[in-house]
């Protein structure tokens, strides 16, 4: 029998059941409440999400990049040394626990725990594209850093424009003539629809009653109990009924409302952190004729101050169903911590342990601040003539704005005040009873690796006994450190084959227009 590691718990006798109550119904907890049944089958599991929808908020397929990121592309993963050389230990660190996902997902695929993979994942060629001199010597630095490490080893590099134009017609066609390019290409990418696979889990979850699912009920408020159990008031937003529920464990899932959530819990390791908010912004193709000429992601450098949320891609997706187009996104600034949420979540969230450090890390990062003001103040004209940089022949006509995702930014108490943090955190109470995800990108991509990460916190002594093996079995490449080449490349070509990620070949319309080239 495996326990919850709470510790008085472990001083008394244990009730068969267990309950864990997780807040937000996103692809976090989505991952974490089905390796939780796969680890424990006993527990009662219930997930509260305040939308009256499922995967509403940073899992919906227009709030998140939806790359499948895996280092392959995003350049804000490999920085440049001040001796030139290139940083890619981010990049495979991404790349790793994204194989990870891959794997997770096709055991879910082969067990019958969600099916038609088709509906969430394809094959879409990732690629980095720079042009100037600089910048390109910057991507053939990386190229030959990188491909050293067996995650990359397939990786194309070309500073050949006729070459670049077979694989992204639509970014060399008009190109300026004599302009040094270059672009790597990793095949092997793929588009992740995170909504439609956070939906596809937590239902089947829900119809075999290994979950209870509410959706349209808020956690107001929660507090640890004299026996370590945690006491949250909920509101059901139909009936504007409250009642009271009891956890043994709770996770915080809540996008950028975990900030709040966690403060209210009032655990110490809470302390001192805070949340910037940074909104975002999509040019979406409306013309399908162009949407059929871009078939891959194309990922470019981001402009000096930006958060890594706004690195500039021209970006192929397929949601609900259909393939989009869309560039960007281009950054702003909102005082709410989630898309449908509250103005006053900013000033809201600010405490008297965090106010010094939230003060403090945004007079270290005022070229972000410029960098928003900037942003905010764009005109759609001057969106488009952005997208020009990578879509030359981009016409306004057939591009729309619509709202990206709502990011809450890290900001964590340090030496000097407090430091603006990308990426995702995890806390966690010393005795595991409750935890809360804080952060943004890589995040869905790498949410396997995370809630793995978390469960071993939080579970320590079942994870060491049984646990790690039993994820092992779902999961093969995890806990090994003798990955090698050969082992990546029967990984990738199984996941695939169970994921049905088939390349696609270019249309004919596609081919005319990379044929068309002039250099």
């Amino acid at each position: 029998m495996c326990y919850l590691n709470i510790n008085n718990m472990r001083k008394n006798s244990v009730p068969e059941t267990q309950e864990v109550v997780l807040i937000g119904a996103g692809i976090m907890s989505a991952t974490l409440a089905v390796l939780l049944k796969k680890l424990y089958p006993t527990l009662a599991i219930t997930v509260y999400e305040k939308l009256d929808v499922i995967s509403g908020e940073s899992s919906n397929a227009m709030n998140n990049a939806g790359t499948g990121h895996a280092g392959f592309c995003e350049l804000n993963y490999t920085p440049q040394n001040e001796d030139g050389s290139i940083d890619i230990k981010k990049a495979i660190d991404v790349a790793s626990s994204f194989e990870l996902s891959r794997e997770f997902w096709s055991y879910l695929i082969k067990n019958n725990l969600i099916d038609n993979a088709e509906d969430f994942i394809s094959a879409t060629p990732h690629l980095s594209f720079v042009w100037g001199k600089d910048d390109v010597n910057f991507l053939r630095t990386r190229w030959e850093t990188i491909t050293t490490h067996p995650l990359f080893k397939d990786m194309e590099y070309s500073e050949d424009p006729e070459q670049i134009a077979k694989w992204i017609p639509l970014v060399m066609k008009d190109r300026k003539p004599g302009e040094p390019v270059a672009a790597t290409r990793m095949e092997s990418g793929t588009d992740v629809n995170y909504g439609e696979l956070t939906r596809k889990i937590l239902l089947n979850l829900m119809f075999n009653n290994d979950i209870e699912l509410h959706i349209a009920h808020e956690i107001k408020d929660l507090a640890k109990q004299t026996d370590g159990s945690w006491e949250l008031k909920v509101k059901n937003l139909t009936t504007k009924k409250k009642f009271t529920k009891k956890a043994n464990f709770v996770f915080i899932g809540a996008g950028g409302k975990a900030i709040t959530l966690l403060e209210k819990s009032n655990i110490k390791e809470a302390k001192g952190y805070g949340g910037f908010p940074v909104s975002g912004e999509w040019l979406v193709c409306n013309n399908p004729e162009v949407v059929e000429q871009h078939q891959a992601k194309v990922y470019g450098k981001a402009k000096i101050g930006a958060p890594p949320m706004s690195v500039p891609h021209l970006d192929t997706r397929r949601i609900n169903g259909k393939t989009t187009l869309l560039f960007g996104p281009f950054a702003g600034f909102s005082t709410k911590f989630l898309k449908n949420g509250s103005y006053w979540d900013f000033m809201g969230s600010m405490r008297k342990d965090n106010i010094i450090p939230m003060i403090s890390a945004g007079a270290h990062n005022v070229p972000l601040t410029k960098y928003l003001i900037d942003q905010v103040r764009q005109s759609k004209e001057d969106k488009i003539a952005t997208l020009r940089d990578y879509f030359p022949d981009a016409k306004a006509e057939d591009w729309d704005e619509e709202l990206a995702g709502q990011r809450v930014q890290v900001i964590q108490k340090d030496g000097k005040g407090g430091a603006l943090k990308f990426g995702t955190e995890i806390v966690c109470a010393q005795d595991g009873s409750i935890a809360g995800l804080l952060g943004a990108s890589p995040g869905a991509s790498t949410a396997v690796s995370i809630m793995i990460g978390l469960i071993q916190r939080c579970f320590p002594e079942q994870f060491d006994s049984e646990w790690k093996t039993k994820i092992q079995d779902m999961i093969p490449s995890y806990g090994r450190t003798d990955l090698d080449e050969a082992h990546y490349l029967n990984s990738r070509q199984n996941t695939a084959k169970i994921l049905s990620l088939i390349p696609k070949t270019l249309n004919t319309q596609h081919k005319e227009v990379a044929s068309s080239y002039v250099s």
